[in-house]
Formats: C-alpha cells, structure tokens, sequence
C-alpha cells in the first residue's frame, strides 16, 4: 500500500484522490449518499476514481462555462508550450490551477447532487434508475474527456514541431 501511495504524482494527489475524499466525505455529510468506505483499499480505489470524475468535470464543464462567461481567459497552447520550456515554475503553476479548477468542480458537484436528491424525493421513480442514470452519464462524460485528451495529445504534437 505505501509502495503505491509513493508513486502518486502531486498532480494525482491533490487533483484526484484529494478531491475523491473531500467529495465523499462532503456529499456523505450534505446529501442522503453516504460514500465512504471503511475498507482503505477500496476507498483509496473510490476517492481517486470520484476525485477524477470531479476533475473530467471541471475541465469538461466548469472550464468552458468561466471561458465563455471571460471570468478566465487562457493563452494559446503552443505560448503556453514555449513558456514551459523557459519557466519551469510554468508546470506547477499550471498544477494549482488545475486544483483550484477541481475544487470548484467538487462544489459544483455537490450542489448538483444536493439538488438532484431533492428532485429525486419528488420523482421516486428515479431512484430506480439512478444507476443506470449515473453509468450514461459517466459514460458521456468520459467519452467526452477522451476526446479532449487526444486532442491535447495533438496539439502537444503540433507545438513541439
């Protein structure tokens, strides 16, 4: 267990597994889900893989709608690329902000699920379909995080030619 928790990048820490428990332990205490698990390698396994659930939805989700509303505004990848080289500063800078982007995604999420228990009391019969609900959306979500990635990967390709 402590071999894997050593090779966790700082990035994995604080933008996947760090989310995952606050958000378990959040939504545990805000909503009628209760997520934690007593069991430390399935929770360990849970947190990190709902701390990347919150994560693929601020960059799917959170990102674009502060982009379009101007509340943030990025530089061009391949000046972003170029000042990388220059800065090694650049990639941890890049890190925090991707933690505060998942912070804010976390209590995005959470107001969403508050809100979606409450809709949730008013129409029983989603509770029947709550699993099937969460696997579309995750599934659509995830499709969606794998189609940026590749295009990530290009544009990555195309500013180091």
């Amino acid at each position: 267990m402590n071999e894997l928790l050593t090779k966790l990048s700082s990035y994995n820490l604080f933008n996947y597994l760090l989310p995952g428990v606050l958000f378990a332990v959040l939504a545990s205490e805000v909503t009628p889900y209760y997520l934690l698990r007593k069991d430390l390698v399935t929770g360990l396994f849970l947190y990190y893989f709902l701390g990347m659930v919150v994560s693929r939805f601020g960059s799917l989700v959170v990102s674009p709608v502060l982009r379009g509303l101007k509340f943030v505004r990025f530089a061009d990848y391949k000046s972003f690329v170029v000042a990388s080289k220059k800065d090694p500063q650049m990639e941890i800078l890049s890190e925090v902000n991707n933690t505060y982007r998942t912070l804010s995604a976390l209590f995005s999420l959470l107001l969403l699920l508050k809100i979606f228990a409450k809709i949730e009391a008013v129409f029983p019969w989603l509770r029947e379909r709550e699993a099937l609900l969460l696997v579309a959306i995750l599934l659509i979500m995830f499709l969606f995080a794998y189609r940026k990635q590749t295009s990530f990967i290009v544009k990555r390709i195309k500013a180091n030619e």
